[in-house]
């Protein structure tokens, strides 16, 4: 089990360097992310986009352009589909995102030709190692699914299931969090973490524990639950994965940890043929470099699948 950062680093290290295909490449804070992806062995690029844009600003980054595929298109509609093909067609591994916003990269996945559809939710995890805190937090979906409904979080679950195995987490374990940790009929968030408890019971949902509602306290430490009583419980502080009632909830918990904690993250989006990573302009670059670390165990777990 990855244990940080620096073990899913060591992860990678195990497997074939992968590739990524970058749309709009002629992005600084990207093309910075994409050098230290190569020089550390994360994975190689193949860039898309306006050539002479990503020269001079690889020029700046004393970027050596030689050690990349660059195909040079213009347009960024284009570009975004000829990146996502090379995904699709298998001569990439991994596709991420450059200086297109994001409604355009996502229509690029969802394209039906070339596009990395494969007939399943999409949603977005974010993966983080906090100071204080012993296990990677996979919090989802904090980026993506506005208002999930039960359906969508089951596909969410299973979705993430898959990211937490990658980084060697056989049997994940699932807080669908609220306010409180007891079902209020007035409160439909935990009648809906409870549902999910009983299919992951019923073997609905496999592959991970499932235990909600739960307080995010009672979710990630151990002493919390001590306090309030409830060691009888499946989660107590240990869990994996933070499911979120929507997306406002856990929006303002990336946000409050990305500006409070000492942290590391990464992010990509799945139930795609392939990672996709989707980073925000503000996210550091190694945020971005963790992001295409773990886009890049990913892909090498899907390729054992």
């Amino acid at each position: 089990m990855a244990k940080g950062f620096d073990g899913l680093l060591a992860k990678v290290a195990e497997c074939d360097v992968k590739k990524v295909a970058v749309a709009c490449a002629q992005d600084e804070p990207v093309l910075e992310a994409v050098k230290i992806a190569k020089e550390r062995r994360i994975a190689d690029a193949i860039l898309v986009g306006d050539a002479d844009a990503i020269k001079e600003i690889a020029d700046g980054l004393n970027m050596d352009l030689s050690e990349y595929e660059v195909i040079d298109v213009k347009d960024k509609t284009e570009a975004a589909l000829t990146a996502v093909k090379l995904v699709h067609d298998g001569k990439a591994d991994m596709y991420m995102k450059g200086l297109i916003d994001t409604k355009g990269f996502l229509k690029s996945i969802l394209d039906k030709e070339v596009g990395l559809r494969t007939g399943s939710p999409l949603s977005h995890v974010a993966v983080f190692e906090i100071k204080g805190i012993e296990q990677l937090l996979f919090l989802t979906d904090v980026a993506f699914v506005p208002y999930p409904t039960l359906e969508d979080k089951v596909a969410i679950i299973n979705n993430t299931v898959k990211v937490c195995k990658a980084c060697g987490i056989e049997t994940p374990k699932v807080a669908p969090v609220a306010a409180v940790e007891v079902v209020n009929p007035k409160m439909p968030v935990t009648v809906e973490a409870a549902e999910l408890t009983k299919m992951n019971e019923e073997g609905k949902i496999t592959g991970c524990i499932v235990d909600g509602p739960l307080s995010v306290d009672l979710a990630i430490y151990p002493e919390a639950a001590k306090h309030k009583g409830a060691t009888d419980r499946k989660i107590v502080g240990d869990a994996d994965v933070i499911l979120f009632p929507d997306i406002h909830a856990g929006n303002l918990a990336y946000k409050f940890l990305v500006h409070t904690s000492e942290f590391k993250n990464g992010c990509i989006l799945t139930g795609t043929k392939a990672p996709a990573i989707l980073t925000s302009r503000s996210d550091s670059t190694e945020t971005k470099v963790n992001s295409i670390a773990l886009a890049a165990v990913v892909a090498a777990q899907m390729d054992k699948n």
